[in-house]
């Protein structure tokens, strides 16, 4: 069987470098994948892949947790490349299924709220321990919206017209879409930001918590049930039930704890930027590339890349 080692960055000056010297420049640290060809690339200066036939083909996704491959994965991390091992086979995946806050936003929505409500300091610890798996998500969850209670309303508005997408976030989903595929935003933040930004990327669909409010104040309660690291399993499940999808199908990506179950029960798990947490149990990884490093995972070259509708 056949896998592509694919490096890839949105950090790193390679202008100059030729796709060859990808394989040149790592060449002793991923010869145990039996290497098959020189790098080609998938996006000049940003992307390369070498496919490669390992001996050991029945250890993936386990030998990118092996010392070989986290002495390549060290290597090219001091040059600010990702590089992670896919299979060839079925590469190019049906449904997107992705995180929102600090994965496709640059931001974690609900401590962008606190600060704007002056409690910033209070909240931003809880999430940060939240986000790590150190914490109950949903515990974590109604201790930091119950200090927004009696908060204006207005800073709703005002947290969604802060937000700014992650770079990559707006072609990851358009291509995926213009080439067949179908994308969700499951976020445990708010359905009062997931609304817009995903109308804004083109995904098909969005769940997320609903921060209760009336007319003019924010109440302090969210509703139950909450959307938390099962739920996103359970709406994986139901779109792979929906579209007749096997889940070897599906690519998922997100940066915290509460991820870790979508992650592991996904075609593609990709930890983006991930906490800890993530970076030791989860084998592909994406933390020198935008999110088109998702594109690049599924062998998209950069001239098919799709901005818009």
């Amino acid at each position: 069987m056949h896998y592509a080692l694919v490096f890839s960055t949105s950090k790193a000056k390679t202008s100059d470098q030729t796709a060859s010297a990808w394989l040149t420049d790592f060449t002793a640290a991923c010869a145990f994948l039996n290497p098959e060809s020189d790098a080609s690339w998938l996006a000049p200066g940003a992307a390369a892949e070498i496919i490669c036939a390992p001996t050991n083909p029945q250890n993936y996704p386990d030998m990118m947790h092996s010392p070989a491959f986290q002495a390549l994965r060290n290597l090219a991390d001091e040059a600010a490349i990702d590089v992670n091992l896919v299979p060839v086979e079925n590469r190019q995946k049906t449904i997107l299924m992705a995180d929102m806050d600090s994965t496709i936003i640059t931001s974690e929505s609900l401590d962008e709220l606190a600060i704007a409500a002056g409690i910033g300091e209070q909240v931003v610890g809880i999430t940060r321990r939240a986000m790590a798996g150190e914490i109950d998500f949903e515990a974590a969850l109604d201790e930091r919206v119950a200090m927004l209670a009696g908060k204006p309303k207005s800073l709703i508005d005002k947290m969604v017209a802060d937000s700014r997408l992650t770079a990559g976030a707006r072609t990851l989903v358009q291509t995926m879409r213009a080439h067949g595929a179908f994308c969700y935003l499951v976020s445990g933040g708010f359905d009062a930001l997931t609304g817009p930004i995903a109308a804004t990327c083109g995904f098909h669909n969005h769940h997320a918590n609903h921060l209760e409010h009336d007319d003019k104040t924010i109440t302090g309660t969210v509703q139950k049930p909450v959307l938390d690291r099962h739920a996103k399993v359970t709406y994986l499940q139901h779109y792979c039930a929906v579209h007749d999808v096997d889940r070897a199908a599906t690519a998922c990506i997100g940066d915290g704890a509460n991820d870790l179950d979508m992650l592991e029960n996904a075609g593609f798990g990709v930890a983006f930027a991930g906490k800890p947490i993530l970076r030791e149990k989860v084998a592909l990884q994406l933390n020198h590339t935008d999110l088109t490093g998702l594109l690049f995972l599924q062998g998209y070259r950069q001239d098919q890349f799709v901005t818009d509708h």
